[in-house]
């Protein structure tokens, strides 16, 4: 087993321009210099049906989220930028979540891409709150599906007003929070792992 951390980053967005895709990716640099090898996720390259029972029964896994599922099994943690639509999370992250939950086939165990793993949640968005409501509700499914959730997390307010064109933060002091968060993350999965 490699003793770098390996971290899965993505946004709960699909939005070409989404802040919350140029958060989790700001976040994904901070953990490769903190040392963890990181993987960034477009989670428009994997589009998926919304969830059906009836769907999964008749065809089985979608192969999309096989492949989601392959990628978050083979992370030891994930770095979570999600934006909040209507004090909630977005329908594209709670579905990506429902379907990667489901098992691949009878074997697996029930949550075997989420149980036991290490996430850092944050959020950016044009409003006052920065989307804090949102990550209210990502953790709670987060912890129910047996992900350990960082305390700390970040929410940016103004988001679309927060990014340099490089698409660092103009606020230092948030820039240097996120990368505290990150830095965290890959200190907390290496001695868990240890």
């Amino acid at each position: 087993m490699s003793s770098v951390p390996k971290i899965l980053a993505f946004a709960g967005s699909l939005r070409a321009e989404s802040f919350n895709k140029k958060l989790a990716k700001l976040a994904a640099e901070a953990a490769r210099r903190a040392g963890a090898q990181v993987t960034y996720l477009d989670l428009r390259d994997l589009p998926l049906p919304i969830f059906d029972q009836d769907l999964e029964a008749r065809d089985g896994l979608h192969e999309n989220a096989r492949q989601l599922k392959a990628l978050l099994l083979a992370h030891d943690g994930f770095i979570i930028a999600a934006p909040e639509y209507n004090s909630s999370i977005t329908a594209v992250l709670k579905n990506a979540i429902d379907w990667a939950s489901r098992k691949g086939h009878p074997e697996e165990a029930n949550l075997a891409c989420f149980a036991g793993k290490t996430a850092a949640i944050m959020s950016a968005s044009p409003g006052g709150l920065g989307g804090l409501r949102g990550l209210v509700h990502l953790r709670a499914i987060l912890e129910n599906i047996q992900v350990l959730v960082l305390p700390d997390q970040i929410a940016i307010a103004t988001a679309h007003e927060a990014f340099q064109p490089d698409g660092s933060l103009k606020d230092a002091r948030r820039q240097a929070t996120v990368e505290v968060i990150a830095s965290k993350l890959v200190d907390t999965i290496a001695k868990l792992r240890a």
